[in-house]
């Protein structure tokens, strides 16, 4: 039986070239903590080669669902993923379809300049 509604329709996403990282400053960079865990790693690494549902992650990368999407929303709270569009199950349900926001992350160091002022000691 075909679905009226159309299951994987193509994606329009064009990743920025590069996102920049900057370590050293007054907070560390909450994308470092997110990209400690392998399980994030392996869902960008899925990603990357084409945007996929959180369910299409869990099967490429052997997880469950509800680690995958745990990862998902970090990942998406840092600006790593993106929503790109929907695709539909056969049974009609609607799915989110995430991509990588950069093709590269780059990550640096502050210049000396731009750190923190040091405490005066008391």
């Amino acid at each position: 039986m075909s679905s009226a509604l159309p299951h994987q329709p193509s994606v329009e996403h064009a990743p920025e070239k590069q996102t920049d990282v900057v370590v050293g400053g007054e907070n560390p960079p909450e994308v470092l903590q997110v990209l400690s865990s392998d399980t994030a790693q392996e869902i960008l690494t899925t990603l990357k080669r084409d945007p996929g549902t959180a369910s299409d992650v869990a099967t490429a990368i052997g997880q469950s669902i509800q680690n995958v999407t745990y990862h998902l929303d970090r990942l998406r709270d840092v600006d790593l993923v993106t929503p790109v569009g929907t695709w539909y199950s056969e049974k009609g349900k609607e799915m989110t379809v995430y991509a990588v926001t950069t093709e590269e992350l780059v990550v640096r160091f502050a210049d000396a300049t731009h750190q923190a002022p040091e405490r005066a000691s008391e």
